[in-house]
């Protein structure tokens, strides 16, 4: 089987997590915690790092921190995974699902603009499958608008626009270490920001809103999203092969270009002008007979022992968020339709690769 992802995890990995254990810090207190939140918010040319359990939490924090509540509105794309939606409704918010752009196959800045109301308090932008949304012209929107802009950069771990790194660009980027991420802490997650007050806002949040000079008072309700040490230990591992991680997954992904740049059956992922696309995912679309052909190739690839997933399924059509009053979103409808994800281990091989992508237009054929 070849998987649609899997870690690289090695020998210093090992030894790393090992000098954790040995240190007797195995929970959220160790000197891998300030190394991996160092390091990593720097990597993203962010001032500031805050670690946590999962990028889901991250992301909850992050709402958190900017004082998202009950009542206010938070615009998404329609096209991510609930994650993203559910994080707007543990604050009692709601959230707007919006169109995506055709180009990037992220969340439409213009879309987004359009569903702006006296409610709306922040956009989430997805980098989607690791190509950056258009951050410029959101930016320019939430400027004027006076809402904040928080990355959800899960997927995007060195993706860039304009020579710069996602998840330092807005008022907080969100990442994810889960097993399957560029990088992976097992589980884990973090906030970066340059902005020193949402920084101490999410430290205190981060452990059960305790007051850091005075043991056990709680001046909030805060919520227990720490990291371990030993994630964190792993985190450190594994920062210091990123750019080796990034140079695989962008020769893998073109690799895959050009073995099927002969072919009219499948639409190949973007990468603007602008943008540094580092594929987390490599994504294609299925160019005829959209739902049912995309779900016989996933079908087929499996008995070929090839691993592979669709996109994502569109926010409003999930049961939670069925009730959601929505702006029509066909371009994300289309994508969802359409979209299958192929393996994308930095592992593979060029043979695999040529594998994976004869195999999907052999089918597509038949």
């Amino acid at each position: 089987m070849i998987p649609v992802s899997e870690p690289v995890i090695e020998e210093q990995d090992a030894r790393m997590v090992e000098r954790a254990i040995r240190s007797g810090f195995v929970s959220s207190k160790g000197e891998f915690i300030t190394v991996f939140e160092s390091r990593f918010s720097s990597y993203c040319q962010a001032r500031y790092g805050v670690a946590v359990c999962n990028g889901t939490a991250a992301l909850h924090l992050a709402l958190a921190a900017l004082g998202i509540k009950k009542g206010d509105e938070v615009i998404i794309p329609d096209l991510t995974f609930i994650a993203t939606a559910n994080a707007v409704r543990y604050c009692q918010a709601k959230p707007v699902p919006v169109d995506s752009e055709a180009s990037t196959w992220c969340i439409d800045p213009e879309k987004a603009a359009g569903a702006i109301t006296k409610r709306t308090k922040a956009i989430i932008p997805v980098h989607l499958y690791g190509h950056p949304a258009n951050l410029e012209r959101l930016l320019e929107i939430a400027e004027s608008a006076g809402i904040f802009v928080v990355e959800d950069a899960a997927e995007a771990h060195g993706a860039e626009i304009k020579g710069k790194r996602v998840g330092g660009i807005g008022d907080i980027g969100c990442f994810s270490f889960y097993g399957n991420k560029i990088l992976t802490t097992g589980e884990g997650g973090m906030c970066v920001t340059n902005r020193p007050e949402l920084e101490e806002k999410m430290r205190i949040l981060r452990d059960h809103g305790m007051d850091p000079k005075r043991k056990y008072w709680h001046p909030y309700v805060g919520y227990n999203y720490r990291m371990t040490n030993l994630q964190a230990a792993l985190g450190v591992a594994q920062l210091q092969k990123i750019s080796r991680i990034l140079e695989s997954k962008r020769r893998n992904a073109a690799l895959y270009s050009r073995a099927f740049e002969a072919s009219d059956l499948v639409t190949l992922p973007p990468e603007a002008d602008w943008g540094k696309n580092v594929y987390w995912m490599y994504s294609i679309l299925v160019n005829k007979g959209g739902q049912t052909a995309r779900d016989r190739l996933i079908e087929r690839l499996l008995e070929a022992e090839i691993e592979s997933r669709p996109f994502f399924y569109l926010i409003h059509t999930q049961p939670p968020y069925k009730g959601l009053a929505r702006r029509r979103t066909p371009v994300a409808a289309n994508l969802s339709r359409r979209g299958v994800n192929l393996p994308s281990s930095p592992l593979l091989t060029e043979n695999e690769i040529t594998h994976v992508a004869e195999t999907v237009v052999k089918i597509l054929k038949s």
